[in-house]
């Protein structure tokens, strides 16, 4: 508990738990958005500060940080990433897709049935990422669909996506956005906006429900790992001892080949099927 403690209080803007807290304050959520697009936002509703999106049982869930509507019924999905995760299998980078599968989640969830399709609301999702994903320097990556023939040509679905670079060193952002790269990145407060969020932050570690929120969240997850690691430790172990299973059967047949047994009396005395008999007896 005294870990969690400290955990607590060196808790940053990088931190999910912190992030979603300071972005579900209207007023710092607005103008972020607001300084982003440079548009005029009259008011925003939370759908949910951490929306879970489960379409399928066998489809995979996410749980999304930040989502919200202005009063143009434009919807936002706000994500902070501190890791640019690759897939230990494919060793592929999953940002990309994930940004795809989000889109696609929230699409799913705004369109009720029976409604037509040109109801969906223009989307933003947007990455707030402490890492250049492209390595091009730009403080932001903006991505609609075009067309390759006519890349003058957009569709428009009114679907944006839009990878922050809080590392960028070019392109055009307001002074506000890049206070808050500054912040993002080394704590720097140097506006009132980025004042306005240190302040939150520090309101909300003095508050003892969010305290035990968080710890209980954290202990929750240590329990998940727990549970993970257990798991995969009983399924390794249960590989191992079919591995050696399948060693010792391999050994016994080779022992009675070499006693000059037939295939077929030693398929039966070994649980092995003839034609893995026959590969043993080959080698």
């Amino acid at each position: 508990m005294q870990n969690l403690a400290t955990k607590f209080e060196n808790l940053t803007i990088q931190s999910d738990f912190i992030f979603k807290k300071v972005m579900s304050r209207k007023r710092i959520c607005i103008h972020l958005l607001e300084e982003l697009l440079q548009i005029k936002i009259a008011d925003i509703n939370y759908l949910e500060a951490e929306k879970s999106l489960e379409p399928e049982f066998v489809s995979r869930g996410i749980r999304l940080d930040i989502i919200v509507a202005d009063d143009k019924n434009t919807h936002y999905n706000l994500e902070m990433q501190v890791k640019n995760t690759k897939n230990p299998d494919t060793k592929n980078y999953v940002l990309p897709k994930r940004t795809r599968y989000y889109q696609a989640l929230m699409d799913i969830d705004l369109l009720q049935k029976n409604q037509e399709y040109d109801l969906l609301p223009p989307t933003y999702i947007i990455f707030i990422c402490v890492f250049d994903f492209f390595a091009k320097g730009n403080y932001v990556y903006t991505f609609k669909k075009r067309c390759l023939e006519d890349l003058e040509l957009e569709l428009p679905d009114e679907a944006t996506t839009m990878i922050l670079n809080t590392k960028g060193t070019h392109g055009s952002i307001s002074k506000d956005i890049k206070s808050f790269y500054d912040y993002v990145n080394n704590h720097v407060i140097n506006s009132d906006f980025t004042r306005q969020i240190d302040d939150e932050i520090s309101y909300l570690k003095l508050d003892s429900k969010v305290r035990r929120e968080f710890m209980l969240l954290e202990a929750r997850l240590l329990d998940e790992r727990r549970e993970a690691k257990a798991e995969g430790k009983a399924e390794g172990k249960a590989e191992g001892l079919a591995e050696g299973k399948a060693k010792e059967k391999t050994a016994t047949a080779k022992r009675l080949l070499s006693m000059g047994l037939s295939v077929g009396d030693i398929a039966k005395a070994t649980s092995l099927s003839i034609e893995q008999v026959e590969a043993i007896k080959a080698e």
